[in-house]
């Protein structure tokens, strides 16, 4: 039978060819849950270090409790993604103060606590307490889809049921923590992107591998991810004249719009790309929203007024141009800022 042959198979594979790992030698779900945290959108060689880090100054869900945030970010720096380390001191407060330092034993239970997705609850529920629920990540879905020719769409969610079904049906019910690490570890390291056929157990019985169609799996049509991005708009005003100027090789080619700042979601008057000290600022609009195809706009409108000098010296220094309030109406602009100017009297 295919399923038990490559189950068998791989635990038989993990245990002689697996990388040894200080979270691998216990079963305790701290030093899991703790591990899986830090790996999540993290190589394991950038994450060892900080495993150790967290374990040698907070031993217990208790001691990473009891830590300041501040201490927690300190020792999480240079990791990125630091709402992964809000969640992590979060959910140590909440098991050491709500569950007497003990994390839950079930999949659904572990789910609930913050920052603990179905991969990760999945794997501390197998590892630790021995509940057979498969976990499903990307080293999986290129596994499984590659072994049994699956061509399903990994982006949309009912796949997951798909694969799901399928890891049901292979995982070892004596020895789910054991399997689950088994086929993570495998994908990882050998059924990788670029796979390595030539020292894979399973290449005879690859759908993939027989087909030569690796690079075909796992298949995944999602649409590109929608990005934010922060808009600063300066109209700047002297004598009833406003300074524009044509944008250039963008998506908005040929339109006329104010000096533009593209930054965070906030601005100081310090981050203003001219002397603040030399403008008068009359108004700071509301957030406007605006979405694109794959990219969603967050833009503000900043209304400074300054003297006739560092007027001329702004149209130099950003190839601006004057035009009169009815001009700026008539002027060819991206909906945005059309938008902006319907709602307020200038």
């Amino acid at each position: 039978m295919i399923e038990h042959n490559l189950t068998s198979s791989l635990i038989s594979w993990y245990s002689k060819a697996k990388r040894e790992l200080p979270w691998r030698s216990t079963k305790n779900p701290y030093n899991v849950w703790l591990s899986e945290i830090i790996l999540q959108q993290t190589r394991i060689d950038q994450g060892l270090p900080y495993y150790h880090r967290f374990i040698e100054s907070f031993p217990t869900v208790s001691d990473l409790a009891k830590a300041k945030e501040e201490v927690v970010l300190k020792h999480w720096e240079g990791l990125g993604y630091y709402s992964r380390a809000r969640n992590l001191h979060h959910t140590a407060k909440y098991v050491s103060d709500h569950l007497n330092g003990q994390f839950p034993k079930e999949y659904k239970a572990l789910l609930k606590l913050k920052g603990v997705g179905p991969y990760t609850a999945a794997a501390i529920a197998s590892i630790c307490f021995g509940e057979a629920t498969p976990v499903i990540d990307g080293n999986v879905f290129r596994f499984i889809s590659r072994f049994y020719g699956i061509d399903d769409d990994i982006s949309q969610p009912k796949t997951r049921k798909v694969f799901m079904d399928v890891l049901i049906g292979l995982i070892d019910e004596a020895h789910p923590g054991e399997f689950n690490q088994a086929i993570m570890e495998f994908g990882a390291t050998v059924c990788k992107p670029s796979p390595d056929c030539e020292n894979c157990i399973f290449s005879q019985e690859c759908y993939a591998a027989q087909h030569k169609a690796q690079k075909k799996f796992p298949v995944k049509l999602s649409k590109p991810k929608v990005k934010e991005k922060f808009f600063h708009y300066f109209l700047i005003e002297c004598n009833g004249q406003y300074l524009m100027r044509q944008r250039k090789a963008s998506i908005w080619n040929g339109l006329y719009e104010f000096l533009l700042l593209e930054a965070g979601k906030t601005l100081d008057s310090s981050d203003y790309p001219f002397d603040s000290t030399q403008v008068s600022l009359i108004q700071i609009s509301e957030k406007f929203r605006h979405l694109l195809t794959h990219r969603i706009l967050w833009l503000r409108f900043y209304h400074i007024t300054v003297g006739e000098k560092y007027f001329s010296s702004l149209m130099n220094e950003f190839d601006l141009q004057p035009y009169s309030y009815e001009e700026v109406l008539t002027l060819p602009k991206p909906k945005s800022i059309i938008n902006y100017l319907q709602q307020v009297s200038i």
